[in-house]
């Protein structure tokens, strides 16, 4: 990924909101000389060692992925487009143009297959408390009936990476002056619509830390 160091983002608790905000990712494996992309939500541990997940028995991924390849995980977090009006330096010489803002986290290890009940249902439970917790009538793994759940968790298999790297990229204006990012963050908030609203919010946010490193 092209990095340039003013958007780059290093601050692992920074990164692991994101992937606990945005967990779907684009899963990139090798199988048989082919390069194969699949959609999975995965969990990744506070210190950002791990990423867990499970896929379906059916999914050949789980057993046709080259182990001896790295994985890569996508994970894609809030973007917008950013036109050059809202930049108060286009009026001083006009030579703006329009971007795109966004956030995004690649992460790199080895993976495993586990073929495990046990471990599976253990995933699926954290899965579930982490998407279930905090909302009305939340479901728990015990509203279903206990061999239904058994017959599910029999048709997934799990998947383990061990994260060996991740790039992290942030752009959120950081390349323009204070006026402009407060340009791009008041003509947001005039969108109306919640993928603005959520950039404006992760700009403002990125502007307090480049005002308090």
């Amino acid at each position: 990924m092209y990095l340039p160091e003013v958007f780059h983002e290093t601050n692992y608790a920074a990164i692991v909101a994101l992937i606990s905000r945005y967990p779907l990712a684009t899963l990139v494996t090798l199988q048989g000389g082919r390069i194969v992309a699949d959609h999975i939500p995965f969990l990744i541990d506070a210190e950002g060692k791990t990423l867990r997940a499970h896929v379906a028995r059916a999914n050949s991924l789980w057993r046709t992925f080259d182990p001896s390849s790295d994985a890569l995980a996508i994970f894609s977090g809030v973007e917008h487009y950013v036109t050059p009006s809202w930049y108060p330096s286009k009026l001083e010489a006009g030579k703006v143009v329009p971007t795109w803002n966004y956030e995004v986290a690649h992460i790199y290890g080895r993976m495993r297959a586990i073929d495990d009940e046990h471990w599976v249902r253990s995933l699926v439970r954290d899965l579930t408390n982490r998407h279930e917790t905090g909302r009305p009538n939340a479901w728990a793994l015990e509203d279903a009936p206990a061999e239904f759940i058994a017959a599910q968790l029999k048709a997934v298999v799990g998947i383990e990476i061990s994260v060996s790297h991740i790039e992290c990229k942030r752009k959120f204006s950081q390349n323009r002056k204070a006026a402009d990012r407060a340009g791009v963050i008041a003509g947001l908030l005039t969108e109306g619509d919640e993928d603005a609203q959520a950039m404006a919010k992760a700009m403002s946010s990125n502007s307090v830390s480049l005002q308090n490193p």
